[in-house]
């Protein structure tokens, strides 16, 4: 058997093995608020032609209506992810596993790319491999891909674009045709990464690859232009915030620099743990003494290696800056190409010795979250958004009205019901004649309070459902998403007006 034919055999066994693991139990835990979001918007397209952020009974925003200007035309986003899902949902129907299957798909398609860009970097060598399989297996990756959000979406296309650019960098046809397509389906993605792509393409292009540096130049500005009128558009969503004087300046670098600390801490612990570098250290210091190792082999090395860490460093500076929270999920796109560094080092050691760097990938996974991860997919998982929606099913009708301060979104997807939510900025008077009222641990303290104000509680009963009354149905954080169902936390209380 050649040797190309074993590679592809082991890469088409990476990808069975990807696939098993991003569809295994996909539908088994309901959507929570974020994602609940994305699929009530998507659907608004296949009525309305375009997402729109009202569905003439419910409202769908998160930051009081700020998303969408007066004509409820969603803003908030880039709109790709919407439409994807609109025809997944046109073709397969509406579930909970049809929502996240388009992004699951996206996420093997990544881990699909990732061989073949490392192929581009480093042809003959095991990193492609190595890279690949790490990357079926980082439960940060896996978890950002089983969402129904745009976050596979982002990783996809940027992994795409940097393949394009490598493959313009060896003179391919049509690879600045692929950069194009695939910066600008970015941008559609989530805008702020395509800034990111351009900004590490053309650093990378001055510095190792000037004679490239002209074509790179054409489809950046093709790509700007093309997409500058939507860029305009979202720019003109109206956000309220004070006009930034100098000393708002001072506050800003400071939060920018608090932001890129806890990126760097979660990178550290959740993807590139810090040990990696001793290894990788000794490796480098080595490799002269066991091969003739020229100053030209060391430059192209450099560019190479510099790929990903300038979209590395591009990522966590973008984010930092713009990011409105500091949520793991905005460092989505920097992930394949840190499993990159990281097979590159898990490579060098290996010419050290093999066993040395099966011990480290054995490690690698040992310290990570791959068997909790293993036993999610496994297993049955319980969420208060589950337990709610199932009850209100059950015991109510859809010309109910529902007032619940947090975890609306999901209620509006899997119920029929008028949900009046604590964080859209509507009008909160129909929650008076509620029949369902639910008072949410974390929701937020505003409706809370005018629960509280205007509910005669003695019109109504308690019912306590047997489901863990936690702030999320499960975050895609690795540090705050549940593997189990939590079975320390007091149940869900659900208010019903007695008629």
């Amino acid at each position: 058997m050649s040797t190309n034919a074993r590679r592809y055999i082991v890469l088409l066994v990476i990808m069975c093995g990807s696939a098993c693991l991003l569809l295994a139990n996909l539908g088994n835990q309901y959507l929570w608020q974020d994602e609940a979001q994305t699929a009530l918007v998507s659907k608004t397209i296949l009525t309305e032609g375009v997402p729109y952020g009202y569905d003439g009974k419910n409202f769908f925003s998160q930051e009081e209506g700020t998303e969408y200007g007066n004509n409820y035309i969603w803003r908030w986003h880039t709109w790709l992810s919407f439409y994807v899902l609109a025809g997944f949902y046109k073709v397969f129907g509406v579930s909970t596993f049809v929502s996240r299957l388009p992004f699951a798909l996206f996420g093997i398609g990544t881990v699909f790319l990732t061989y073949f860009f490392a192929k581009q970097l480093w042809p003959g060598t095991r990193v492609p491999a190595i890279a690949a399989a790490l990357l079926a297996i980082s439960v940060p990756f896996l978890l950002l891909c089983r969402q129904c959000r745009y976050y596979s979406m982002t990783m996809f296309f940027s992994v795409l674009a940097l393949y394009a650019y490598a493959s313009l960098s060896h003179g391919k046809k049509y690879a600045a045709v692929t950069l194009f397509v695939a910066s600008t389906l970015l941008f559609h993605s989530q805008h702020i990464y395509a800034g990111v792509l351009l900004a590490t393409l053309l650093l990378h292009a001055i510095i190792f690859h000037w004679a490239r540096l002209k074509i790179l130049l054409v489809v950046t500005v093709i790509t700007i232009i093309v997409n500058a009128p939507w860029l305009v558009w979202l720019a003109g969503m109206k956000v309220q915030h004070p006009p930034l004087r100098l000393h708002h300046w001072f506050i800003l670098v400071f939060y920018v620099k608090m932001y890129i600390k806890t990126y760097l801490a979660s990178i550290a612990h959740y993807v590139f743990p810090p040990w990696l570098l001793a290894p990788a250290f000794v490796a480098a210091v080595t490799k002269p003494f066991r091969t003739r190792y020229s100053f030209k082999q060391g430059w192209s090395f450099l560019g190479k290696i510099s790929l990903p860490v300038f979209f590395v460093i591009f990522n966590i500076i973008a984010v930092a800056t713009l990011a409105p929270l500091m949520f793991f999920r905005y460092l989505a796109p920097a992930i394949p190409l840190l499993i990159i560094l990281i097979a590159v080092i898990l490579d060098a050691v290996a010419d050290l010795h093999l066993l040395l760097a099966v011990a480290t990938a054995a490690i690698l996974i040992a310290t990570g979250q791959f068997k909790d991860y293993l036993y999610e997919i496994t297993h049955d998982y319980d969420g208060p958004e589950e337990g709610i929606a199932r009850y209100l099913n059950e015991h109510g009708s859809p010309n109910d009205i529902v007032a619940v301060t947090y975890g609306d979104m999901s209620l509006k997807f899997y119920t029929a019901m008028r949900v009046v939510g604590g964080l859209t900025g509507e009008d909160f008077e129909p929650a008076k004649n509620a029949r369902w009222v639910i008072i949410r641990k974390g929701g937020p303290d505003k409706m809370t309070k005018y629960l509280n104000d205007n509910i005669d509680w003695n019109r109504y009963r308690k019912i306590e459902i047997n489901y863990p009354d936690i702030t999320y149905e499960n975050r895609e954080d690795p540090g705050e998403h549940l593997f189990r169902t939590c079975t320390t936390a007091d149940k869900v209380v659900i208010h019903e007006r007695v008629k």
